[in-house]
């Protein structure tokens, strides 16, 4: 276990002010804002502490309106909009400044036994043992990487992250826009499928934005460009540990009026789609 590992579980474990009511932290890190995964999963686990524990999440949807305060605590406010029979609906909202800042639905469900499919893994993708790290890629190309690309894999984080092309690092050169990231935790996720969710969640944040640049020979940390998530949406289909590796593969249909879309698909090493991903964020090019 990480220190920066341990630090998520512990600002994912919110502290309950009243009823509806909870507060989370930010890593004690120099992040000129909060991290989008972590106002998703923060929001999540709020929703979480107001639901049967037989009811998982399935689904959210959730929009950033202002850029979130490091220095901060950050108050989540649920609102229990319903309780079925076999869904629970639940809404958001997170305030910073006595202003929100970000919010998120999340439905919940009961397992349940019916019909069932899934999309294969992408093929011919190489196996993340066979590919270096961010830190070693620091190594081999430090003098290629753009100083804003290399700031951000200096970083002690979570996440581990191994991508597969490497073009998009070290050129401007213009690229299809999709790519495959294999990336996991720097230590053990618990056995509880709500944590379980939250982390899957927080993960989900990174590198997606990023594909939609590909097409253009850009990068997010271009100093040129204004970039920021706008909303995520997040489909939850099967629980799988999280103690392995995880594909992320992305692709970017359409960037246009300075927003970029971006798709993403989570599958564990052994070929399970785990969770499905969309986000449209400002790509903003300064004038």
């Amino acid at each position: 276990m990480t220190a920066a590992m341990d630090e998520l579980l512990d600002i994912l474990d919110l502290e309950q002010l009243e009823h509806n009511l909870y507060r989370g932290r930010s890593p004690k890190v120099d992040w000129q804002r909060v991290f989008g995964g972590q106002t998703i999963a923060q929001a999540l686990v709020a929703a979480q502490r107001t639901v049967e524990p037989d009811r998982h999440v399935h689904s959210l949807h959730g929009y950033f309106m202002r850029p979130g305060d490091t220095k901060l605590p950050i108050v989540y406010e649920v609102d229990r909009i319903r309780d079925g029979g076999s869904f629970t609906t639940r809404r958001v909202v997170a305030i910073q400044h006595g202003q929100a800042i970000f919010s998120l639905e999340a439905s919940f469900q009961q397992d349940e036994v019916g019909l069932e499919h899934q999309l294969p893994m992408p093929r011919d993708v190489p196996a993340p043992d066979t590919l270096l790290s961010q830190r070693e890629l620091l190594g081999k190309f430090g003098e290629a990487v753009p100083e804003g690309i290399k700031r951000y894999w200096e970083r002690d984080r979570p996440i581990e992250m191994k991508p597969v092309m490497l073009k998009h690092y070290t050129s401007r050169e213009k690229l299809e826009p999709q790519q495959n990231i294999w990336i996991r935790t720097t230590g053990p996720v618990p056995e509880n499928r709500a944590i379980q969710a939250a982390v899957l969640a927080y993960l989900s944040d990174m590198t997606l934005l990023d594909t939609s640049t590909f097409a253009h020979g850009r990068a997010i940390f271009d100093r040129d460009i204004q970039a920021a998530s706008l909303d995520h949406a997040m489909w939850f289909h099967r629980s799988h540990s999280l103690d392995d590796w995880i594909l992320y593969n992305q692709d970017s249909p359409s960037t246009q009026g300075s927003r970029g879309f971006t798709r993403g698909s989570l599958f564990a090493r052994d070929g399970t789609l785990i969770a499905s991903v969309a986000q449209e964020g400002l790509i903003r090019l300064k004038r």
